[in-house]
């Protein structure tokens, strides 16, 4: 028998091809499928979110200390931003974890990369294929998130409008749309994560380490969040787009934070995947107790990415004035006075009133922080506004009292505390019965930079 040797096999000069770059994905793929965590992983994102919606919105009691929960019982187009919020604070860095923080590694415990290398005999190749199936496997429980919360919601309560962070009514359709742009840009910081993850990976080899570094920073960034930190800072940080999606339901949309966070993960994704490349290309893979870069791992991993920040927070504060906390007693102001006049308008139809416009309401606010022992400015839960409104052929202004909850990211908590007519109470006796309180309790959002016209 004579053996022949094909012209896919070897070029004229005689050198073997590399195994082309689709070949490697599709195997990495198979790979990384194969393993019984990441299959877990996939079926619980495509189920659990639509039993815990599903479950959640059924409940008399609904998770009202996060963002739209109180409304899980009105549309359904609620629940999918509630798993939205929980997926950006957990579910998505341990989604990193799981597969970009271990696909390199996996390779030094096993001891197994001698033969990779002589099967698709390229270090680009190998470093391409595995960089693209971790992103294919990551995307695919991102989907399953997006797409089970809100089937779950859909299913339990309905297709509804939707009340927005400045209390104005979406539609069903608006709802959706905007939904589905707030998963969309929670893919730039996953991207980002996924390349810190693609970065420990490689830097720290064998060490279980390189899986817990996308949590890891992912925590720290929360942490970093919650602190008394200028907007410039907060904006520098990749994971500032898993908070700043909430933009997106006020009108007219808070797009500026939102951009920036989204520019600034992208950047971070590349940077971090660029270093893991050159250090990927660099390592020694004769070496079977190879156990990280070391002293390199420093120079070329931790420093750019700290570069990086330093010269981020420079450039949003030269282009914006954010250095400062970005919450000040008129935004405040403006925001609950605004919500009110939306909100007071759905009571108003809740209760078969006479309608009424916002022109009408003329609805403003006059906050105060600390019973005015300290400037108003900041975050906290000290401050105290008092709405006051005009109703038509009526002489007498109406007046109503809100404690306020505001965190650092502008998020606040507006907690009605009289009237009890008119926000002293959750529920509203209406015509056709009991019904909650739209003016009682509700979510609202300080836009951090002055970007949005002041209208």
């Amino acid at each position: 028998m004579t053996a022949t040797v094909t012209e896919d096999s070897v070029v004229s000069t005689g050198v073997t091809r590399g195994v082309p770059v689709w070949h490697a994905y599709r195997f990495e793929l198979v790979k990384l499928v194969a393993q019984w965590p990441v299959r877990l992983l996939v079926l619980a994102c495509w189920v659990a979110p639509a039993l815990f919606v599903a479950g959640v919105s059924t409940q008399s009691t609904l998770p009202a200390d996060t963002l739209f929960g109180r409304w899980m019982h009105a549309t359904g187009w609620a629940g999918p931003l509630v798993m939205l919020g929980f997926a950006g604070t957990w579910a998505l860095p341990l989604l990193t974890s799981v597969v970009a923080g271990d696909v390199f590694a996996s390779e030094d415990r096993l001891g197994t990369w001698r033969h990779l290398l002589v099967a698709v005999r390229s270090p680009r190749r190998i470093f391409v294929a595995k960089a693209l199936a971790s992103l294919t496997v990551i995307l695919l429980p991102v989907a399953g998130l997006a797409c089970s919360s809100t089937a779950g919601g859909l299913l339990a309560v309905g297709n509804e409008p939707l009340v927005g962070l400045d209390g104005h009514l979406l539609s069903p359709s608006d709802a959706a749309v905007r939904t589905l742009l707030a998963w969309g840009c929670a893919l730039a910081p996953t991207l980002a994560l996924a390349a810190i993850g693609l970065l420990g990976s490689v830097v720290l080899g064998r060490s279980p380490m390189g899986l817990l570094l996308p949590p890891i920073v992912a925590l720290a960034m929360q942490v970093a969040q919650m602190l008394p930190l200028p907007v410039a800072v907060r904006l520098a940080l990749p994971g500032y787009a898993f908070i700043s999606w909430n933009g997106l339901f006020t009108s007219p949309a808070q797009l500026a934070p939102l951009l920036i966070g989204i520019a600034v993960s992208l950047v971070w994704a590349v940077l971090a995947t660029a270093l893991a490349y050159l250090l990927f290309l660099r390592r020694d893979f004769t070496n079977l107790a190879y156990d990280g870069s070391g002293r390199r791992a420093f120079t070329l991993g931790v420093l750019p990415l700290a570069a990086l920040t330093a010269v981020t927070v420079g450039a949003v504060a030269v282009a914006t004035p954010s250095m400062g906390s970005g919450i000040r007693q008129d935004k405040v102001e403006r925001s609950l006075a605004t919500e009110f006049a939306h909100l007071y308008r759905m009571q108003t139809r809740q209760l078969h009133r006479p309608a009424v416009t916002e022109a009408q309401l003329r609805a403003t606010a006059a906050c105060t922080k600390s019973d005015g022992r300290a400037a108003a400015q900041g975050a906290g839960n000290d401050w105290r506004c008092v709405v006051t409104w005009h109703l038509p052929a009526v002489a007498t202004a109406g007046t109503a009292v809100y404690q306020l909850d505001v965190g650092s990211d502008g998020r606040y908590v507006a907690d009605g505390d009289g009237p009890k007519e008119v926000n002293g109470y959750f529920l509203v006796r209406t015509p056709a019965g009991d019904a909650p309180n739209p003016l009682w309790q509700f979510d609202g959002n300080v836009e951090l930079l002055d970007t949005t016209s002041k209208g």
